[in-house]
């Protein structure tokens, strides 16, 4: 099992933009520093608990200070990009990274940023955008001039020489493109079905371990339409981890801390609004009041001491039928930084070599 970080990123709305961005900087180099194999950056416009509208601007600058780790957006929120300019952008991303650029998508989840965008959400018209897009950028990377393509959505052209020596000219460093990740929430999640029918990273966010099961029979779906066999070892999975010395002392610093104040404050209220608490519920006939940030802790999430942790991950892992990479959910803790470090420099070095037993390859093969 591989390891890795999934991050919205999340900053409490007091806290300045340049401040927040500073932090997960530092995280990055930790991560870095530590072994960690990759880590995903998110967007987002419109909520402050996730204030950051730009990844590949953190992006430019930890590739930079990195030298080892996969970076990537955690998605582009695809219907709010022209396809050509970030079909370039993110060619020009990969170039900077040295290779090291996995391409994260997403189709936006937050009818405030379809407001913004004037996109219509609830009629589904994020994802047909979405497709769309994805569709016009691959060919940029692919496809040679001359072509034009005439979507629902936008008009791109790709045209051929021009006054002798203007032409399209941009492409990844990567061949044919960086890896492709998208992540999915909902049951039986339609993005994690096309991960499935192109063989792209299926990501499932931080659900309870029933629902996050219906994931991979997602991938599956859409795998069995264009005839592919989907790797479990391609598989990551999103979870809120603290990792302390002792269990008493890594619920005080999550439940008790920044980890508690966003359930409570942002993440729990988001998700009753939208009718997503039962994602949560290890049994369905728990009251949406019952769903705190305790009984995330207790129920879903993978907070303890060293020992505890291992056995909550292979609890998960063999509950959702083996996956290869397990995304630590980031959160804020430049309050008390060491804290943080210390939880991920205990799950890389005391958790993870507990877990080496661990191969999703021989449970598909079984």
């Amino acid at each position: 099992m591989e390891i890795g970080y999934f991050t919205m990123p999340s900053h409490p709305p007091e806290c300045g933009l340049k401040e927040g961005h500073d932090w997960d900087l530092q995280t990055l180099r930790w991560l870095d520093e530590l072994g960690y194999q990759e880590a995903w950056i998110g967007e987002h416009h419109t909520a402050p608990w996730e204030p950051h509208p730009s990844p590949d601007l953190i992006l430019a600058q930890a590739f930079l200070q990195t030298k080892n780790i996969r970076l990537g957006p955690g998605g582009f929120l695809l219907p709010y990009h022209h396809p050509a300019e970030l079909a370039n952008r993110v060619a020009m991303l990969d170039h900077l990274s040295g290779g090291r650029l996995n391409f994260g998508i997403a189709a936006s989840g937050l009818p405030s940023d379809w407001a913004m965008f004037n996109v219509d959400g609830m009629s589904g018209q994020n994802r047909d955008m979405t497709r769309e897009a994805l569709e016009i950028i691959l060919k940029m990377w692919t496809e040679d001039a001359p072509w034009s393509y005439k979507g629902k959505y936008w008009t791109v052209n790709k045209p051929d020489v021009m006054f002798d020596f203007l032409k399209p000219h941009i492409k990844p460093l990567q061949p044919p493109h960086p890896p492709i990740g998208v992540a999915g929430l909902s049951k039986g999640s339609d993005t994690l079905k096309l991960a499935g029918e192109r063989g792209y990273i299926p990501m499932s966010l931080n659900l309870n371990p029933a629902y996050v099961g219906s994931h991979w029979e997602a991938v599956e779906i859409g795998a069995a339409k264009t005839g592919r066999k989907p790797n479990r070892s391609d598989w990551r999975m999103v979870r809120e981890v603290f990792v302390a010395d002792t269990d008493e002392e890594a619920w005080r610093l999550s439940v008790g801390d920044m980890m508690g104040r966003m359930m409570n404050e942002y993440f729990l209220p988001l998700l009753g609004h939208f009718g997503f608490k039962d994602y949560l519920k290890a049994n369905p006939n728990v009251p949406d009041s019952d769903v705190t940030a305790e009984y995330c802790a207790r129920n879903n999430w993978i907070v303890g001491s060293p020992s505890t942790v291992a056995e909550k991950i292979e609890k998960i892992y063999h509950e959702v039928g083996g996956f290869g990479t397990l995304l630590v959910f980031g959160f804020d803790y430049k309050h008390k930084p060491e804290a943080w470090h210390n939880s991920l420099r205990l799950l890389k070095q005391e958790v993870m070599p507990r877990l080496n037993h661990l191969n999703p390859d021989m449970i598909r093969a079984a």
